[in-house]
Order: C-alpha cells, then sequence, then structure tokens
C-alpha cells in the first residue's frame, strides 16, 4: 500500500470511538489531521495523544450541520497545509425509539448529523480535490441501513441514504481521482452503550475497525465499496439483484408477479450492477431478447 507521508485528513466526530481510532492510525502513517468534534475536550484530547507519539495533528469544533462552520474548517485546513487529500464522515449521533413513538424532531436531527453533515464535509472538500487531481473520501454507513434493525428508522434511514450518495460520488470522482467508499462498522462506543454486553463489547474494540477505514481512504483504494468490519472481521456488502423476467403486454399484471414470484426472488443467480443506468440497459437487453423470441 502507497505511503501517506505527507497527506492532510479530516476525520469528524474524532473526540472519542471510531473518529478517535481512526485519527491515530492516520497519524501513526505520518498523516496531518484534523481532529474534529463538537467536544473540545475531546478533540484536543485526541490531538495530545497523537501529539505525544509524534504525530501531527490540530483540533477543530466545528459543527458539521452548520455549512459555514465547516466552510471554515475546510479553508483552515488547506491554509494550514495547502491541500485536503482524505475525509472521513464518522460524526454521528443516535435518537432510538420505535418508528410510532419517534419524535420527529429527532428523526430529521440524525439526518441533519449522519446525512446532511457528510454532505457538507464533503461539498466543501470536493473542489479542493478537484482541483490537485485526487482525494479519498469515506462514509460511514451501518448495517441498520443495509439490513434494518429495530428501533433505528432514522438512523437507518440516514445510513442507507449514505450508500446511495456513496454510490454516486465514486461515479463522479472517478475520472477527477477522487475515490469514494462507505464503511458499515460494529464497534463498542459511546453511541453504544447499555445496548451491548461487555464481552462483546470488549471485542468490538473501535481499533480493530480502522484497517478497513485506513484501507478505503489509501492510495490504493477501491471506489464505491461498502466495507463491514468489527472485532477483527471484514466483509464487502453489496446491493445485488436476482434473476429479471420480461412479461409481455397480455400477462402484464399484479396476478402474473405473484404467480412467478418464487423465480423472481430466487436469488441463486446474483448480479450486481455498477450504477443505476447500467440496470436500465440490462433490462432493455433483456425485453429486446424476449421481443425477438417471440417473433
Amino acid at each position: 500500500m502507497r505511503n501517506f507521508e505527507g497527506s492532510v485528513a479530516i476525520v469528524t466526530g474524532a473526540g472519542g470511538g471510531l473518529g478517535r481510532a481512526h485519527a491515530i492510525a492516520l497519524a501513526a502513517r505520518e498523516v496531518h489531521v484534523v481532529v474534529n468534534d463538537v467536544s473540545e475536550m475531546g478533540a484536543q484530547g485526541v490531538v495530545d495523544e497523537i501529539a505525544a507519539a509524534g504525530g501531527s495533528a490540530v483540533a477543530d469544533t466545528a459543527d458539521i450541520t452548520d455549512l459555514t462552520a465547516v466552510d471554515s474548517m475546510v479553508a483552515t485546513t488547506v491554509s494550514r497545509w495547502g491541500r485536503i487529500d482524505i475525509l472521513i464522515n464518522n460524526a454521528g449521533i443516535l435518537r432510538d425509539k420505535s418508528f410510532a413513538k419517534m419524535d420527529l424532531a429527532d428523526f430529521r436531527k440524525v439526518i441533519d448529523v449522519h446525512l446532511m453533515g457528510s454532505v457538507h464535509c464533503t461539498n466543501t472538500v470536493w473542489p479542493h480535490m478537484v482541483e490537485q487531481g485526487y482525494g479519498r473520501i469515506l462514509m460511514t454507513t451501518s448495517a441498520s441501513g443495509i439490513y434494518g434493525n429495530f428501533g433505528q428508522a432514522n438512523y437507518g434511514a440516514a445510513k442507507s441514504a449514505l450508500v446511495g450518495l456513496t454510490n454516486v460520488l465514486a461515479i463522479e470522482g472517478e475520472r477527477k481521482g477522487i475515490r469514494v467508499n462507505a464503511l458499515a462498522p460494529t464497534a463498542a462506543t459511546q453511541m453504544t452503550e447499555g445496548l451491548i454486553d461487555a464481552e462483546a463489547a470488549a471485542k468490538l474494540d473501535p481499533a480493530t475497525i480502522s484497517p478497513g477505514a485506513i484501507f478505503l481512504v489509501s492510495g490504493d483504494a477501491p471506489t464505491g465499496v461498502i466495507l463491514g468490519a468489527g472485532a477483527g472481521v471484514f466483509a464487502v456488502s453489496k446491493m445485488l439483484e436476482g434473476p429479471a423476467i420480461h412479461l409481455p403486454e397480455g400477462a402484464r399484471s399484479a396476478e402474473e408477479i405473484a404467480a412467478r414470484w418464487a423465480e423472481l426472488n430466487e436469488f441463486g443467480n446474483l448480479r450486481s450492477h455498477a450504477s443505476a443506468f447500467e440496470q436500465t440497459n440490462h433490462y432493455l437487453r433483456i425485453a429486446d431478447a424476449a421481443a425477438t423470441e417471440s417473433v
């Protein structure tokens, strides 16, 4: 893997937990790190840890839901080091409740932090990365967004949205030297206190996940990947599609779909698409082939 030395990174929500682990791991590879967290004490504590180990870091307390504050953070970073190579969108909050009992203000707050906070940071660093012809952006998604989880409609919606954002930006950034990926961590952090037992928490140390984050923001990183990580286990997740069938006009009904549901829902023959447009073309090819066969 190529050397990180001299690169510049912003890690949001880095005053503890996963962000702290990512920031320390980057600094150990001689990356200049902006440790962003709304907790000044938390951010400065991580900076002090990095400095004590001989690394380079500064604290920043910008609220990522505030676009003006994010603009200032990025401008200060570029002014200090002349570039921005890596952005890890890690900051997040939980406001768990079943959907029927969830306050919509809490729903919006979770969306604002996870989704719009990541959008703000990414939108602000994007032109700098385009200009320098290089950038690595990491979104933090979750199995809650991929598979769902009781009591996390707000969190799951935000995390699933980040997968969609990753997919689109990976396509748009490819020719500009910008690679965009998503990490789906399972870690014991302040956000999960009381949700997992002590034995499991010991195995799910955030440091067990950071190797995945480091790879996904490296020079050799892939793009458009969702990497699950936890307890030293890593796995790639994909949005997959089962077999497609063409219904001729005379049989194009809900009843026909119901009759052939087992065929549609058979995932023995899996398919993945590089983009929504590729999927559309796939459908068109199937329809064209069916039309040719019926002649």
